[in-house]
């Protein structure tokens, strides 16, 4: 593997490690923004990991566009890919699967002559790397999805997708961290909060982490302080 690195301004670099997203690149990455934590030391600003690149940005006022080049070749070159498993830590998150908090459960079990439990089974099945956070604060993109579960995102997005909802898009999975509009397929809810401003750290998933979903009944969701009210809006 060799990465390519990109000019991004006058106080970060892009490292781009593939093309394509491809769980194999994960270890990279992994491994480099540890590496790059401490080859930076508190000359670094903050690493913004993707899918496929990890963007560096550094103090510009201590450390030129050159010098922050020659750090990032040193890490380069001295690399080696996480092997721990697949990365970060291992975390479980609760969901009622129930076609009142998620709407497309049915629709994806008709589509492959399932019933709504034996897609929600499946869901939980598998265990999820959370490549990136992005579109709104504490929202992890996890992949890879299994094939039979890829679905294409709605033709037309939601206004309001209820906070702590469950999602998949192609071969993407996801929790909404909060309200907001989305094009994702909703399958269920957690009642896990995702997002707090008031603590540290204040996401509860970051980049490198393993998720599995864990199944749980209306009334443990419930306890654990989830909202059981229904999605309002139904997709076209």
């Amino acid at each position: 593997m060799t990465p390519e690195l990109q000019n991004a301004g006058i106080d970060a670099w892009l490292v781009r490690f593939s093309d394509g997203i491809d769980p194999a690149v994960q270890p990279w990455i992994n491994a480099f923004c540890q590496d790059c934590r401490t080859a930076f030391g508190g000359l670094l600003v903050e690493l913004v990991p993707s899918y496929t690149t990890v963007l560096v940005q550094y103090d510009p006022w201590q450390l030129d566009d050159t010098g922050a080049r020659r750090v990032i070749e040193r890490v380069l070159d001295q690399m080696v890919p996480d092997s721990s498993g697949g990365g970060g830590r291992l975390v479980e998150i609760p969901v009622w699967y129930d076609p009142s908090v998620g709407p497309e459960l049915e629709l994806i079990a008709a589509r492959h002559g399932w019933t709504p439990q034996q897609v929600a089974a499946a869901h939980a099945a598998s265990e999820y790397q959370v490549f990136a956070l992005g579109f709104v604060p504490g929202f992890a993109f996890m992949g890879m999805l299994s094939p039979e579960l890829a679905m294409p995102r709605l033709a037309t997005p939601r206004k309001k997708v209820p906070r702590g909802s469950i999602a998949i898009a192609e071969r993407q999975t996801s929790a909404y961290p909060q309200q907001t509009p989305g094009g994702w397929n909703l399958i269920g809810r957690t009642p896990v909060v995702l997002f707090d401003a008031n603590r540290t750290p204040m996401t509860t998933l970051e980049p490198g982490d393993r998720v599995r979903f864990i199944s749980i009944s209306r009334e443990t969701f419930i306890k654990l302080g989830g909202d059981a009210s229904p999605v309002e809006e139904v997709a076209p």
